[in-house]
C-alpha cells in the first residue's frame, strides 16, 4: 500500500471517529436526567413502585430520563427544601409549593384540578362533637411539617390544651390503620382518601379550609422547553391508560395549569416550624 493510500485511510478513520463522537455528543445533549422528588407520603420503597409509571410516562413524553428521589421522611424533606438545587421537579402540597416558589424560584407547572382539604376522623364515640372533645386523646398523622400536621396545630391552637399527636405513620392511609389498631382515637387525612376509601366506623369531626391541589413544580435550572414538554404531558394524563392506577392511588382525576398566585400565602402554614424564614 502506498504512503498516499495509508494517509487517505487515516483521514477517513479520523473522520469516522469524529462523526461517531459528534453523534454521541449530540445524544448526550438531547437526553438529560432529571430528579423528581415527591413529598414522603410513602416509604421510599413503596414510593418507587407508586411513581414509576408516572416517571416512565414523562421520560417517554420528553425524551429525557426522570428518576425518583424519595426522601426518607418529612424532616429530611423539609431540610432539603431549605437548600438550593435540591431537585429538578417536585410534587408538593400548597404550603411547600408556595415556599419553593418564593424562596427558590421554582415554577409551578400543573396542579390537581380538585382543591385539597383535610378531614379529622374519629371513633364513633365522638360523633357530633367538636375537636375540643379530643383534647387529651391521641390523633394519628404524618410527621411535621406535613400539611395535615400543620392543620392540627390550627385546629388546636392553645399550647396548654393539646391532644397527643402520634406522627409515626408511614402514609396517610396508615394513620387510619393506627386508629383501627386501637393506638389512637382519631386521624387526620386528605379528604379525597376519606371519600375514596370510605370509613363507616369513623365519623367526621372537622374538615379544613380549601388549598390549591397538589402541584408539580420545576426548578428554574430546568430548560424552558423541557418544562413545556412536562407540562403538556401532564395536562394530557387522562389519555394515558398506563397511568390509570397511579392516578387513582394519588387521587388525581386530571391536572390543570398552575401559577404562583394559586399558592400565594400558603407558605404561612410552615411559619411555626424550625427553619422557616
Amino acid at each position: 500500500m502506498s504512503s498516499q493510500s495509508r494517509f487517505g485511510n487515516r483521514i477517513r478513520l479520523t473522520a469516522c471517529a469524529m462523526g461517531v463522537g459528534l453523534v454521541l455528543s449530540a445524544a448526550s445533549v438531547e437526553a438529560a436526567e432529571y430528579r423528581f422528588t415527591p413529598e414522603p407520603t410513602y416509604a421510599p420503597d413503596v414510593a418507587k413502585d407508586v411513581y414509576k409509571p408516572l416517571l416512565d410516562y414523562l421520560s417517554k413524553a420528553t425524551g429525557d430520563t426522570f428518576v425518583l428521589v424519595a426522601p426518607a421522611n418529612y424532616s429530611s424533606y423539609w431540610r432539603d427544601i431549605l437548600k438550593p438545587d435540591v431537585t429538578d421537579f417536585s410534587y408538593d402540597e400548597a404550603h411547600f409549593a408556595d415556599y419553593r416558589i418564593q424562596h427558590s424560584n421554582f415554577i409551578p407547572l400543573v396542579r390537581k384540578a380538585e382543591p385539597t382539604t383535610y378531614t379529622l376522623l374519629a371513633n364513633v364515640e365522638f360523633e357530633g362533637k367538636e375537636p375540643n372533645a379530643l383534647l387529651g386523646s391521641k390523633i394519628a398523622t404524618m410527621p411535621a411539617p406535613s400539611l395535615g400536621y400543620a392543620l392540627l396545630a390550627q385546629f388546636f391552637p392553645d399550647p396548654v390544651q393539646q391532644p397527643q399527636i402520634l406522627s409515626t405513620a408511614t402514609s396517610w392511609r396508615d394513620t387510619v390503620q393506627i386508629v383501627f389498631g386501637g393506638e389512637a382515637d382519631a386521624a387526620i387525612i386528605p379528604s379525597w382518601i376519606a371519600s375514596a376509601d370510605g370509613y363507616p366506623n369513623l365519623v367526621t369531626i372537622k374538615t379544613s379550609r380549601e388549598f390549591p391541589g397538589t402541584a408539580i413544580l420545576a426548578s428554574p435550572s430546568v430548560p424552558e422547553e423541557v418544562r413545556t414538554k412536562v407540562r403538556d404531558a401532564l395536562l394530557n394524563v387522562e389519555g394515558a391508560p398506563e397511568l390509570v392506577e397511579v392516578l387513582l392511588e394519588l387521587g388525581i382525576t386530571r391536572f390543570v395549569p398552575a401559577s404562583p398566585k394559586d399558592f400565594a400565602g400558603d407558605q404561612q402554614m410552615l411559619s411555626g416550624f424550625y427553619g422557616y424564614k
